[in-house]
């Protein structure tokens, strides 16, 4: 009988990678964010040193995973490649600005050195840092933004500055709780208020709250601007994204969920934003990565709160 009912040698051939899907290689990139599958810990790289590529999270911790393992990138799973250009950090040129204190604090971006400056440190926000300088004690004004992502980021950037000027950030969980919120601050010369919201337009929601606070018992002792963004999602650069331009997203689509889905990112529920917004905020190192439409914005509130009233 010559012909084999079972075929050819089941176990010749390349029978172990059958069916198994092929893992593609990335060349390593400074400040690509990566996610180890196993541990979960997402972040930017930051550094390649004895085999170890260093990833640090938004809240500026950093932890070393081995170069030649497996991560995620925008959810797909990549092993690393050799870098084509150094991936440690370089500094951005800044402008002058106030001396602030540079404490290290996680969530905080670090202060780096800039040679043109004598090599004196800057902070994320471009501050000349006062090594060794404490923290003040609380100013009683304050600063307000809309919500949880807001407060990451202003603290990310000016967190240092905000320490030194004895400046709390506070969350409003949304712009309608405004008023109600400063009814119970009460707002006088001595604690003022400044407060930064999303989507200030004219005509918009947000702008009629705030013209509403300014025209209202506690206008006086309260500053409310604002940035033309839909979300300050939309405040980071695209480029650091990758992207031209953010895209638009149709109104009968939640903007964050729209977001996530051009970029192909998941978005069925909550926890999918919150890794998305981790992984936009990986992005941001200085101010240098923000649009002048918001930075402008949180600088004229820091002034509001600490200059003297005389």
């Amino acid at each position: 009988m010559d012909d084999d009912r079972y075929g050819s040698d089941v176990l010749s051939g390349d029978w172990r990678s059958k069916g198994v899907k092929k893992v593609r290689q990335v060349p390593l990139e400074r400040d690509m964010v990566l996610e180890d599958p196993d541990s979960g810990w997402a972040g930017a790289v930051v550094g390649l040193e004895a085999g170890n590529v260093t990833l640090e999270d938004w809240k500026g911790r950093t932890r070393a995973f081995p170069f030649t393992g497996q991560f995620l990138l925008e959810g797909e799973l990549v092993t690393l490649g050799r870098p084509q250009a150094p991936v440690g950090r370089s500094a951005a040129a800044a402008p002058p600005a106030r001396a602030v204190g540079s404490d290290g604090r996680p969530g905080v971006a670090p202060a780096v050195r800039h040679a043109s400056d004598g090599g004196r440190l800057r902070t994320a926000s471009g501050s000349f840092a006062v090594e060794q300088q404490r923290a003040r004690v609380a100013l009683p004004s304050r600063i307000m933004v809309e919500g949880k992502h807001d407060a990451e980021l202003v603290e990310k950037v000016w967190g240092a500055d905000l320490r030194v000027e004895g400046v709390v950030v506070e969350e409003l969980s949304g712009v309608d709780n405004l008023a109600d919120v400063l009814d119970d601050f009460r707002p006088t010369r001595d604690r003022r208020v400044g407060v930064l919201v999303d989507h200030l337009v004219p005509g918009s929601k947000e702008s009629r709250f705030a013209e509403a606070v300014m025209r209202g018992k506690w206008g006086a002792h309260v500053l409310v601007v604002g940035h033309p963004f839909v979300d300050v999602w939309q405040s980071v650069k695209p480029a650091r994204l990758g992207l031209e331009a953010w895209p638009t997203i149709p109104r009968s689509i939640e903007w964050k969920k729209g977001i996530c889905q051009h970029l192909g990112w998941p978005h069925a529920e909550q926890a999918d934003i919150a890794r998305a917004w981790q992984r936009i905020l990986g992005q941001v190192r200085t101010f240098a990565d923000l649009e002048p439409q918001l930075l402008g914005r949180v600088e004229e509130l820091i002034d509001f709160v600490t200059e003297p009233r005389a």
